[in-house]
């Protein structure tokens, strides 16, 4: 998923994120798209050349929208987050990321989340680390007392260990939230932030 190609009305680069399938956003998805116009156009010649005709032309350009759709949906890449938050404290935040990474327009899926529990098993941490090798990126969500959670520390540090990104939102819109120790700047949950930190 790219960024949206139609300028605002000042002549700037929209900032937002196109949707599936287009090159626009949704506030410009009326912009003329021409990618798919451009293959329904050649695929509409292709099939008059191989099956002379109208027919030949209707199959033609169908085919080549269908290969533009596969195109487009095949450049979208989402970066895998590994998510980090208080087990203890913030549950529910861990829901509202992954309910955020099922949207379509989202700059990022969830393939793994903090472990730690209240009996965590023995091999919490070896799950943890493999889980974070296989992420683009780890995404701290910071509630109150996120700052020294053990599980949290312990996932920043093998993050770090593993040479992978760390990036710190706050999970709740309310409140004053104190950053977690070597995660890098904290930034306020909101999409424009998503869409720089995972760009």
């Amino acid at each position: 998923m790219g960024q949206c190609k139609a300028s605002t009305k000042k002549g700037h680069k929209c900032s937002n994120l196109a949707m599936n399938g287009s090159n626009y956003c949704y506030s410009h998805k009326e912009s003329l798209d021409s990618s798919p116009i451009i293959s329904s156009v050649i695929g509409g010649l292709l099939g008059n050349m191989l099956f002379p005709g109208i027919g030949g032309i209707i199959f033609g350009s169908a085919t080549g929208a269908l290969i533009n759709k596969i195109g487009e949906k095949n450049v979208i890449i989402k970066k895998k987050v590994f998510v980090s938050f208080d087990f203890d404290n913030d549950k529910v935040l861990k829901g509202f990321v992954i309910g955020q990474s099922k949207l379509e327009q989202s700059p990022f899926m969830v393939i793994d989340h903090s472990l730690k529990e209240a009996a965590p098993e023995a091999n919490w941490k070896d799950k943890a680390r493999a889980a974070i090798r296989r992420s683009d990126i780890v995404m701290v969500i910071v509630g109150p007392e996120t700052y020294r959670a053990p599980g949290v520390l312990a996932e920043i540090a093998m993050a770090r260990q593993e040479g992978k990104p760390v990036i710190q939102l706050i999970g709740y819109r309310n409140g004053e939230y104190r950053a977690v120790e070597n995660a890098g700047r904290l930034y306020r949950w909101t999409w424009e932030n998503l869409r720089k930190l995972l760009a």
